[in-house]
């Protein structure tokens, strides 16, 4: 069996593109990942194409070798863009050796561990505050949405849910962006006591509807500084956070800020490689490891997983995709022992699941391990090409 062809395909998914990466076989097995270009990676398809030249005529079951070539073309800017199509490339290879093996991916890394995985409702209310007309979904303007939702995560049986930060605008909810320079703040990131006073509103309105069972995280991104996470931990301090998820590129600031916490600290989602890790972990910085395995890819997703295992911290897989990457984190999670939880998008487009042949299986808010052979899905093509990108 030799590698045939590389070929991306990219859908229209609402606010962002689905984007696929298909590595076909002389023997006619297709393997299939998923990648993503609207996270600070435009270029993304431009090194995939390029490095998939390389790739034609090797043997696609060689993946360690096969990553080992590419990485020493990439060696001099080892991280960001290299390290997301080396991730891309390696899934597609271990989907392609799946297949041919007629097993899922966890087992050709030692067996799933657990049939049944934890999971939370990522962007709760964040996308019906800026998303809702795309989605199909009523919109979350005021606190009482967030209540209405609050009881809605309850009803349909999820465990768990994470928001993020909102503040009022013109007397509706909005987000709080200034990260990502969506909201005013940037590029100072100043403390804001205005929008933490929102933020109490919102947390307060969330526990009201799920009630006390239900887990609640908050994600901070990278809207502020040091000195304004600080002020955010001790004012969410009363609301029992499962945990705070924040970004920040300084080791000691994070691991200063944990110390301060009274609650788990995750962090880690932009982060590449065991490289990118060990310090953090050195500094006792997280509670919580959080792992892209798109970004980093499976092979190396269980190599930081398994770093994380050495220092007492657990992972919990980055995933704001569509279902391919569902299914992708779902066999990460599956064979990972220190596995905390798994991120899924609950609100998305309606045709989200068109793109793929099986969309992830839900039983009493937990989701079932894919079974079938590869990833346990496929691309449909013809859906994908039904939704055409802009770009």
């Amino acid at each position: 069996m030799k590698i045939d062809r590389v070929e991306d395909l990219h859908g229209a998914a609402g606010w962002r593109t689905t984007s696929y990466l298909k590595i076909a076989t002389s023997d006619g097995i297709v393997g299939w990942s998923e990648y993503s270009e609207d996270v600070g990676n435009l270029g993304l398809t431009a090194t995939l194409r390029a490095l998939g030249e390389r790739l034609i005529g090797l043997d696609p079951l060689r993946i360690e070798s096969i990553l080992a070539l590419l990485y020493t073309h990439s060696v001099p800017a080892w991280s960001g863009i290299n390290q997301q199509a080396l991730a891309a490339i390696g899934n597609a290879l271990l989907d392609i050796k799946g297949k041919a093996l007629g097993v899922p991916v966890h087992a050709l890394l030692g067996g799933a561990l657990r049939d049944r995985l934890p999971i939370y409702w990522s962007h709760c209310g964040s996308y019906r505050v800026r998303n809702a007309a795309v989605m199909g979904v009523p919109p979350v303007e005021t606190y009482e949405d967030l209540h209405r939702l609050g009881e809605e995560v309850r009803r349909r049986g999820f465990k768990g849910l994470k928001t993020n930060i909102m503040m009022l605008q013109d007397g509706k909810l909005t987000g709080f962006r200034p990260g990502f320079g969506g909201t005013p703040g940037f590029p100072a990131l100043n403390p804001r006591p205005d929008v933490l006073q929102s933020l109490r509103r919102q947390l307060e309105a969330l526990r009201a509807g799920t009630g006390p069972d239900i887990d609640i995280m908050l994600d901070a991104n990278f809207h502020f500084r040091t000195e304004g996470y600080l002020e955010l931990i001790r004012a969410i301090e009363p609301y029992h956070l499962a945990w705070l998820e924040l970004d920040l590129y300084d080791p000691g600031s994070l691991a200063l800020l944990r110390r301060e916490a009274h609650f788990p600290i995750a962090s880690g989602e932009s982060l590449f490689t065991r490289r990118g890790y060990r310090p953090f972990l050195d500094a006792y910085a997280m509670d919580v490891a959080i792992v892209d395995v798109i970004w980093n890819g499976f092979i190396e997703g269980m190599k930081i997983a398994a770093m994380c295992d050495a220092y007492e911290v657990n992972v919990a897989p980055h995933n704001f995709y569509g279902h391919l990457a569902d299914h992708i984190s779902a066999n990460f999670a599956a064979v990972t022992p220190n596995f905390r939880v798994l991120e899924i998008d609950i609100d998305d487009v309606p045709w989200k699941g068109e793109f793929v042949t099986h969309q992830p299986e839900f039983e009493n808010g937990e989701l079932v391990v894919p079974s079938r052979p590869g990833w346990g899905t496929d691309v449909d093509e013809a859906a994908v090409r039904r939704h055409p990108a802009s770009r």
